[in-house]
């Protein structure tokens, strides 16, 4: 018998059981007779060190993070360790990879060391079908559990999301407003995010090319620190006779490549090639010129999503799934939009 099965008996969310069991006076004295009645006909008895029934607390997050050589990941890690930190909480990371069960494994690890709480630290901890994420589920009937940048309809799961889609569909209409008609769309994972971005981009560009050209989408499989492979990769879409005058990234690391791949194929940059990365991150200074790149407000989500657990453990309604927009930063590997584009996007 778990919380989650308590306010599932009394038809109440688990923020208000935990108000219950905190001794709360914000709940009904109806509501709190209901609750305190389903807990009585259960036997049930708390978890000791459940911080989210406002009894002992062991003040320790458990983070889940499949890659943490990973630039955006290990940013990610470093903002809500920080937030965690100046809360006075400690953490337990696991770096997971990216195969189920081991997920799963680590999920069970962290329930076992008593934490507060679980942070799944990217997208790619949620799955498109709904029994691999059971995992989450089960873990979330315990404590609660956050999801950066995904959403996954869960009692007592939160998510704290960019939105993905339109930040990608507005990039590539702007590329397209600028003259760049064959784009490509370079992407390596089938992430939640990743899916996401996919949406945007075909969107924009089924919206505004003609009807009988598909859109160019190109997937590497390789390493994702492997920049000369993904260069080798542009080559061989090339090679094959496939035309692209820019390159769409799903991330700051495929953009790179792109940009050396425009220079080593003796492309002028922007003038004859343009490209967009996204994440905004430090390689977007590693090549030039500088990369045009996608900020998908990072450090505001991590922050967002460490109060709203917060919230959650005090006791607090707190929204299920927040979204942020992301923003295009302009550099050097695109063009200027013409002014009447300009003008139209003030408007």
């Amino acid at each position: 018998m778990t919380i989650y099965d308590i306010s599932e008996k009394a038809g109440v969310s688990i923020a208000t059981v935990s108000r219950v069991l905190n001794g709360s006076q914000s709940v009904s004295v109806r509501t709190r007779q209901k609750v305190l009645d389903v807990i009585e006909q259960c036997g049930y008895t708390p978890n000791a060190f459940a911080r989210g029934l406002g009894l002992n607390t062991m003040k320790t997050i458990g983070i889940m993070c499949a890659d943490s050589s990973d630039l955006y990941l290990a940013k990610a890690v470093y903002h809500i360790e920080q937030k965690l930190r100046s809360h006075g909480y400690d953490t337990l990371l696991c770096c997971t990879g990216y195969e189920l069960d081991a997920k799963a494994d680590s999920m069970n690890l962290l329930i076992t060391k008593k934490v507060d709480g679980i942070i799944l630290a990217g997208s790619n901890f949620v799955y498109e079908k709904e029994q691999d994420n059971r995992y989450i589920a089960e873990a979330a009937a315990q404590v609660p559990v956050m999801v950066l940048n995904a959403a996954i309809d869960t009692p007592n799961v939160y998510s704290v999301m960019s939105d993905d889609y339109t930040s990608m569909y507005k990039a590539a209409k702007e590329m397209l407003s600028g003259g760049t008609e064959d784009i490509l769309y370079f992407y390596n994972s089938t992430s939640y995010s990743s899916m996401k971005k996919l949406s945007g981009f075909r969107a924009a560009v089924e919206e505004s090319v003609r009807a009988d050209s598909a859109p160019l989408i190109e997937y590497y499989q390789g390493a994702h620190e492997d920049i000369h492979a993904m260069v080798r990769h542009l080559r061989a879409v090339h090679d094959r006779g496939c035309r692209f005058q820019g390159v769409i990234a799903a991330d700051d690391t495929l953009g790179l490549a792109a940009v050396k791949y425009a220079s080593e194929m003796g492309y002028r940059i922007p003038e004859e090639f343009c490209v967009i990365g996204y994440n905004n991150s430090m390689l977007a200074y590693c090549c030039e010129p500088e990369l045009t790149s996608i900020d998908n407000k990072l450090e505001t989500l991590c922050e967002h999503l460490v109060a709203t657990l917060f919230g959650i453990l005090d006791g607090k309604e707190m929204p299920k799934k927040t979204v942020f927009s992301g923003e295009v930063i302009r550099r050097g590997t695109t063009r200027s939009l013409p002014p009447d584009t300009e003008q139209k996007k003030s408007i």
